[in-house]
């Protein structure tokens, strides 16, 4: 049974054919679904009507998902799900900081899209991070325990894992990561983060062997996933 039937979600796609096929999927998964194809209608829609989630195509008339995402950021924070047809990296992380929680490549599957979006909500309804948390942060000794023991961590280590405990579920680009370093990033690069997330993964495991909690999302950066 979905938790969450019911919930509101807007699709914003200016092909009909994909905006029908995903309404039907998410009805059929017990959603109220909704479409408008239009970027600047969509902004109205949401300020208006407060959906629980939003599916918001990349390329649209009027305002593309990026003038989106920017203008709803300003006044919500609905989880907004992107779909894209572009795979460039840097488009991807641009949708990222202008604030898309999760995103899809065209062609996609809808099962995939509503499978998405069931984790964007239960994410957003607070009934993940309300579980028992297996780890603790202490901000003014820089220190991080996980299962009751602290991690040894590096100064770079702890900003970098902080950020991620911070929002679960969020992916972060190695750039966000790095700036999370503040006046240590000058000394590393942004490829110099994939060895920091690589020695977080190791002493992680060494306290809980078989906790592969941060997920590497490729093309995009990094994601802390709540242990099961």
């Amino acid at each position: 049974m979905n938790a969450n039937a019911g919930s509101r979600v807007l699709v914003v796609e200016d092909d009909r054919k994909i905006s029908d096929l995903l309404m039907n999927y998410l009805r059929m998964d017990g959603y109220e679904a909704t479409a408008v194809y239009d970027g600047r209608e969509a902004v109205q829609q949401i300020s208006q009507r407060a959906p629980d989630a939003v599916i918001l195509d990349w390329m649209l008339p009027g305002l593309d998902g990026i003038g989106v995402c920017k203008a709803v950021r300003a006044f919500s924070d609905v989880p907004i799900l992107m779909l894209t047809a572009r795979v460039d990296e840097l488009d991807r992380l641009l949708g990222l900081d202008t604030g898309a929680d999760d995103y899809v490549c065209k062609p996609f599957g809808p099962r995939e899209v509503v499978a998405r979006v069931r984790a964007l909500l239960r994410r957003a309804s607070g009934r993940v991070i309300a579980l028992p948390q297996p780890w603790l942060v202490e901000e003014a000794s820089f220190r991080i325990s996980w299962l009751g023991q602290w991690l040894p961590l590096t100064r770079i280590e702890f900003m970098v894992f902080r950020t991620l405990l911070a929002r679960p579920g969020r992916v972060f680009s190695r750039a966000q990561l790095l700036s999370s370093v503040h006046d240590s990033q000058r000394d590393i690069s942004d490829r110099a983060i994939d060895t920091h997330v690589k020695n977080l993964r190791k002493k992680v495991q060494a306290i809980d062997p078989g906790c592969d909690c941060i997920a590497s999302v490729y093309g995009l950066g990094y994601r802390f996933d709540l242990p099961e």
